[in-house]
């Protein structure tokens, strides 16, 4: 009896030390069925039961970012991918990897330091299916010169400046139907902000770049124009606007030549900015017209209405999202956080 007590104490003691240790990392979850959660979803509109799953979790993918921003959906490789601003990379997660860097550096590339907020920002497609880098530190919308699967920091300028003057830093952009490249230039980027002197642009400016390259001033009215989206139809742009002291969601009708017009307010959040981190941000719009926008508190949900159905309350300052494929999952950037919420 004795001798089977051993051995079954024995037998319990290796096992214990053979077991797998805890992934303990805090730049990655990597179990795709227990996942970290944060925040709520508050309804103000029974319409919004129609676009998200009110009962869904709020899921912390990654985290440990320094500024984490621009999500962007690959469908062909299952992967998000995003910018952590402030540190020049552009990170990865895939459900069965976890995450890790995708490319470094992603938004400056010179050898001569300096401070500030240098990475990428906003990414997107072009409509051959190439990496589009809003590139604060090099100041330039560009391409990454590699494929999706194999990316490299080797990038081709889009546009870099305006009447031969360099623009701010491009924060987010978004394509037409016809691959005009639209794309907001706050000051973000720059060391020192409105006071930098490299500063060449005295306005925040909106812009339309031609499949030809031209460049055209859309508006220069906004004091600090930041997401930016179209409508489905493609005949309204959404421009959010991150000023504390005039925190709004414009839109835009575009005329024949592709060119804002009749610019509104959609939304005023101005009085929330004191209660809750966060300002107008980025956003994206689904294929029912559905607007995701980030701002105080999370991200807003719309209608093509402007009017306010609900917010994905993360509870951080609340950066970017993106959709998938099939719009089921909306991916939000979220201070350090990268997350995830079910839709319908």
């Amino acid at each position: 009896m004795r001798y089977l007590l051993l051995c079954l104490v024995l037998l319990s003691f290796f096992s214990c030390e053979q077991a797998p240790k805890e992934n303990t990392s805090d730049t990655s979850t990597t179990d795709t069925t227990e996942f970290k959660t944060l925040g709520e979803i508050i309804v103000l509109d029974e319409r919004l039961h129609e676009i998200v799953d009110t009962n869904a979790n709020i899921q912390i993918l990654a985290e440990g970012f320094v500024w984490s921003e621009g999500p962007l959906w690959l469908e062909d490789q299952q992967r998000l991918i995003w910018s952590d601003v402030p540190q020049n990379t552009i990170y990865s997660w895939k459900a069965d990897e976890g995450s890790s860097i995708y490319l470094q550096p992603s938004g400056y590339t010179s050898d001569v330091a300096r401070g500030g907020e240098t990475g990428s920002n906003g990414l997107l497609l072009n409509p051959e299916g190439q990496l589009v880098l809003c590139q604060h530190g090099d100041r330039r919308m560009a391409i990454m010169n590699a494929p999706l699967n194999l990316p490299k920091a080797d990038f081709i300028t889009l546009a870099d400046q305006y009447e031969g003057r360099r623009f701010n830093s491009p924060n987010d952009a978004a394509f037409d139907q016809d691959g005009h490249l639209y794309f907001t230039d706050p000051p973000y980027g720059l060391e020192k902000n409105m006071e930098d002197p490299a500063k060449e642009i005295p306005y925040q400016g909106v812009y339309r770049v031609s499949p030809e390259g031209e460049v055209f001033l859309q508006t220069n009215e906004l004091s600090r124009p930041n997401g930016i989206a179209f409508s489905p139809d493609y005949s309204k742009c959404y421009v959010a606007n991150s000023d504390p002291e005039r925190a709004i969601w414009m839109v835009y009708e575009l005329d024949e030549q592709k060119n804002f017009v009749n610019g509104r307010v959609l939304f005023d959040a101005t009085n929330l900015v004191a209660s809750k981190p966060g300002l107008p941000d980025g956003l994206k719009v689904n294929k029912r017209g559905i607007i995701f926008a980030t701002g105080p508190g999370g991200v807003f949900i719309f209608n093509p209405e402007g009017e306010h159905l609900g917010t994905i309350s993360t509870g951080q300052a609340t950066a970017n999202c993106a959709l998938n494929e099939e719009e089921s999952t909306l991916y939000m950037t979220a201070d350090m956080y990268v997350v995830k919420v079910d839709l319908q």
